[in-house]
């Protein structure tokens, strides 16, 4: 595996002429940043630009890795939608990154996962016999099977009831220790929780949010989690904006 540098993006989006966001935004290596704020703020946007796919705008600015070698190749993606491909089985979707890069794909690793996600009896059905959660899991144990530096995950737990998004939320957390984490979320108790930098975003700043003085994977009942947790929702519900 190769370095998990941080990466810095600083400049301004622009979406028919309008300014959607100004962001200076420092990604620590090694580190869990979790990204909030309101819908159609631009954090979506902000994982398509470093990846360097379309966003529908114009991006002014830098983005740099810490070490200045390029970020190709050492990040994987989770989107918003699952995007799995419905001719294929569970497990083959798992391994498809490894077929397209013209490698034999490594079954018993993806096996691994499929059973830290609960769905080691379903690795034969294809996607469109699964429930959406059960979809986002799959989703997400592709991503993992990827087994990079950099991992950039957009709503990663949504689709999930309570008490797996937990159990999924600490799977991550381990699969990914010492990886540099981009989580976009629009849940203050996951970042509360999981987060070793907290950014909240609007249109005109990108502020640094005070995390717990614990280190992540906080436990869900810890004190200074839910005090973190509840000033979040208070500041994104603009009932005390400081």
């Amino acid at each position: 595996m190769s370095t998990s540098a941080g990466i810095t993006i600083c400049g301004q989006h622009h979406l028919n002429d309008q300014l959607l966001f100004d962001a200076n935004l420092c990604l620590p290596g090694g580190k869990w940043t979790c990204l909030l704020g309101r819908s159609g703020v631009g954090k979506s946007t902000i994982l398509r630009l470093i990846l360097g796919l379309e966003t529908g705008g114009t991006f002014t600015g830098r983005i740099t890795a810490s070490d200045d070698a390029p970020l190709d190749n050492r990040i994987s993606y989770m989107a918003q939608s699952d995007l799995l491909l419905p001719w294929l089985s569970v497990l083959d979707n798992i391994c498809i990154g490894a077929r397209l890069r013209g490698t034999a794909p490594d079954i018993a690793r993806a096996q691994k996962l499929l059973a830290r996600v609960g769905l080691c009896a379903h690795g034969h059905q294809k996607p469109n016999a699964l429930s959406g959660g059960m979809r986002q899991r799959t989703a997400l144990a592709r991503t993992l099977y990827e087994n990079r530096p950099i991992v950039f995950l957009d709503e990663p737990f949504s689709a999930l009831d309570a008490g797996t998004r937990a159990d999924m939320q600490e799977l991550a957390a381990e699969v990914l220790h010492g990886r540099t984490v981009l989580l976009v979320t629009h849940d203050p108790a996951e970042a509360a929780r999981l987060a070793d930098q907290i950014v909240v975003m609007s249109a005109s700043e990108t502020r640094i949010w005070p995390t717990p003085n614990s280190p992540a994977l906080r436990a869900i009942n810890d004190p200074e989690t839910l005090d973190c947790q509840a000033r979040l929702l208070a500041y994104l519900r603009r009932e005390h904006p400081t």
